[in-house]
């Protein structure tokens, strides 16, 4: 009997759980503040929020209909924004976050290239 697959566009919210329990671990041993995570965020419409209450930070973020490399990377930039990261220390943090991720041996594509493009097209 065939194996059921999960679609691509769509992450399980047992992977969700795994890369919150390393991206704790991994925040913690760094010292830095140590942020919550639930989905999906309580703002309808938003794939990531991020609320400070009581000295304590929670990043939620939409899984729901979402590729896992998407959701990790909301979970990574959350992180950086809890503590208030910004270059360098923003992107080795990012770039640490992601290889512990990566550890995990998700079906997350392994590359070199930037998620997001800063670069612009140029319009014909």
């Amino acid at each position: 009997m065939k194996q059921p697959t999960r679609p691509i566009d769509s992450t399980d919210p047992l992977e969700f759980a795994l890369v919150a329990k390393v991206l704790v671990v991994e925040t913690r041993r760094r010292g830095l503040v140590v942020p919550g995570f639930r989905c999906p965020p309580r703002i309808v419409g938003v794939d990531r929020s991020l609320r400070r209450l009581d000295g304590h930070v929670t990043v939620a973020v939409r899984v729901k209909g979402r590729p896992l490399v998407a959701v990790v990377a909301d979970m990574i930039e959350g992180v950086v924004v809890a503590n208030r990261l910004v270059p360098p220390a923003a992107d080795r943090l990012r770039r640490e976050l992601w290889s512990a991720v990566a550890s995990l041996r998700l079906s997350i594509p392994a590359t070199d290239e930037p998620l997001v493009s800063t670069r612009r097209e140029n319009a014909a």
